[in-house]
């Protein structure tokens, strides 16, 4: 049985892991661990690179803290404005995962947020305590956060998730097509 290490304790981002992981590998056996580390970005970040940044950092510290384990990933949501419209915050997040040969990134999709939650994130509150203050929910971010909330639950922030990480894993079933890992970026 191999380990995989997430960089956070949120369950969803623990649940988008085992899902992700299943689908890309289902003959294979995992145990999965959230531990809490630090992404070394805002709370909340701003921009496309430092959501980015902050996954790398979440995946590194994840296997610096237990580098014992075959995976490491990091997860980030951010929020960046739409080119040319810096009135209007989309939403996404960015998965990298790491093993000692090799690693994978990608980027879920992104969602325009509405008016009254992208005025209280760009005043500088988090995405999570902005959605729970206009939808009047408690704790989003630990269940169907933004894309849940706006969607109806038709898409849910674990399976949001998910997606981005079965797609940060192609260069782990296909590592003929892709180069050997290099430090911590992504390719």
């Amino acid at each position: 049985m191999r380990t995989v290490i997430v960089g956070s304790t949120n369950p969803i981002k623990l649940t988008a892991v085992q899902t992700g992981f299943g689908a890309m590998f289902p003959q294979e056996r995992f145990n999965f661990r959230g531990i809490d580390v630090p992404s070394g970005v805002s709370a909340q970040p701003q921009s496309d690179a430092e959501t980015l940044q902050g996954a790398r950092q979440r995946a590194a510290n994840a296997q610096e803290q237990v580098p014992e384990a075959d995976f490491w990933v990091g997860i980030e949501g951010g929020v960046d404005v739409l080119p040319g419209n810096s009135e209007t915050l989309l939403a996404f997040a960015w998965v990298v995962v790491l093993s000692a040969e090799q690693r994978g990134c990608a980027r879920t999709g992104a969602f325009v947020l509405p008016v009254p939650v992208a005025e209280l994130v760009l005043g500088g509150i988090e995405l999570g305590e902005a959605d729970d203050q206009v939808f009047g929910t408690q704790g989003s971010k630990q269940h169907n956060g933004a894309v849940g909330l706006l969607t109806r639950d038709v898409l849910t922030r674990d399976g949001f998730y998910a997606q981005a990480v079965q797609l940060a894993l192609i260069p782990f079933i296909n590592p003929h097509l892709y180069p050997k890992r290099i430090g911590s970026e992504c390719p």
